[in-house]
């Protein structure tokens, strides 16, 4: 099993990509990390796949840029890990939005991909 410290270098490797891809507007590019079947909860009704990822991110306002922070870890099984995280998605005309992020992330042959992600705005 997985230290702490490898679930993180693990989930770094896969947010860090999502990260740079949502602040620079590239949607398509921001759904490549994450499963082909990925289930996906943002702040509107939830969806299964890249394409509705994509669509999803396509509809965010430019200029919105994401900082993120771990909070918790656990390695689920040798090719699964779940992070929990506090993310700050800053938009360029209204304040700062803080939500929860909850992620599973699955190994392949190629790479770790996310394969389900939950957002929840507490308060």
């Amino acid at each position: 099993m997985n230290s702490t410290a490898d679930n993180e270098t693990i989930l770094r490797g896969v947010l860090d990509e999502w990260k740079a891809t949502v602040d620079a507007h590239e949607p398509e590019r921001v759904a490549s990390h994450f499963s082909e079947d990925a289930i996906f909860q943002g702040l509107h009704p939830y969806s299964v796949g890249r394409q509705s990822i994509a669509d999803y991110y396509d509809s965010q306002p430019l200029g919105m840029t994401a900082d993120y922070r771990i909070l918790e870890t656990r390695q689920l099984a040798e090719d699964l890990v779940l992070g929990y995280m506090s993310v700050d998605f800053t938009f360029t005309d209204r304040p700062t939005l803080t939500v929860y992020l909850s992620l599973v992330v699955k190994q392949t042959a190629d790479n770790w991909y996310i394969s389900h992600y939950q957002v929840s705005s507490l308060g």
